[in-house]
């Protein structure tokens, strides 16, 4: 419904602004347009002269004033009529920013948090009605300590990585995703991180832009609906993107990912190749709400 009246009021401001470039159009480049243009504003001063004097007729004080009122208005008419192609202009120039609030407007977001419009590949959703994939066996811990792993995900020890805490619809569309990267590309992949806190959001936060831009409530992780992943390459984790060949199934695993109806990190100006989630309409919202009526 919100999108449809999004819709209906951009088609209502090209519409107004096509209608206001028409009459302008119609008046700079046609005599006869300004000729009618000129004659409307003639016969309205008429008209307004005529009833200020019988006005006049009846009350000399009303008579004075209007003609007071009258000498001004005169005054304006012609000058509008001696520079009409300025007045045009600057009309022309006050309603063209209104007309792209309208078409171009929309809620202020963080890079990468708007509502997603990517389709699904149609086969691929239809074999999300089909079978439930079961979560793979959670790794040991170690695999998650080694040197590399901490010096390209810092706090990724205390990390959660449990599925049940992960969004339904979520959970079998990034299953999906890791049956068709092993399947069909050859590579076996792993979540990193699932649901977060807020407390852990804000704190990774804290630790810089390179780690995050997004605080608490403004994250899908805080949803269940987004979760970070990476690849397993004899029996260890593989993040860095400096590995060609980890590059190459980030590459890939953008292109599943999508083709099942989430959102890649890989695509945001700070791009974060392991990330994927899934935005659902509203949730955002209905957390801003929330904060706004907490504070």
């Amino acid at each position: 419904m919100v999108f449809e009246r999004g819709v209906d009021v951009l088609l209502l401001a090209i519409a107004l602004y096509f209608l206001l470039a028409c009459m302008v159009g119609w008046l700079l480049f046609f005599p006869a347009g300004r000729t009618l243009a000129m004659g409307a504003l003639g016969r309205l001063e008429a008209r307004l002269a005529a009833w200020l004097a019988s006005l006049a007729r009846w009350r000399l004080p009303a008579m004075r004033a209007a003609s007071a009122t009258a000498a001004p208005l005169r005054a304006a008419t012609h000058h509008v009529g001696r520079h009409y192609l300025l007045w045009l202009a600057g009309l022309a120039l006050l309603a063209v920013p209104p007309a792209l609030v309208f078409m171009t407007g929309g809620r202020s977001m963080l890079d990468g948090y708007a509502v997603s419009t990517r389709e699904a590949n149609p086969q691929v959703a239809a074999l999300l009605h089909g079978e439930q994939l079961a979560p793979p066996a959670a790794l040991p811990p170690d695999v998650f300590t080694t040197a590399e792993v901490v010096q390209e995900r810092p706090m990724l020890q205390s990390a959660s990585r449990n599925w049940d805490l992960l969004d339904a619809e979520f959970t079998q569309r990034l299953l999906l995703v890791f049956k068709i990267m092993k399947e069909q590309h050859g590579y076996e992949m792993a979540i990193l991180e699932g649901y977060r806190s807020p407390e852990r959001q804000d704190a990774l936060a804290r630790m810089g832009g390179h780690v995050t831009n997004a605080r608490a409530g403004q994250s899908w992780h805080q949803h269940g609906l987004a979760a970070d992943c990476a690849f397993l390459r004899n029996g260890k984790l593989v993040i860095s993107e400096k590995d060609p060949w980890a590059m190459r199934g980030y590459e890939l695993y953008g292109q599943v990912a999508e083709s099942v109806g989430l959102t890649w990190g890989g695509r945001w100006k700070m791009m974060d190749f392991g990330h994927t989630e899934l935005r659902v309409p509203g949730v955002m919202q209905r957390e801003r709400r929330g904060a706004r009526e907490a504070g």
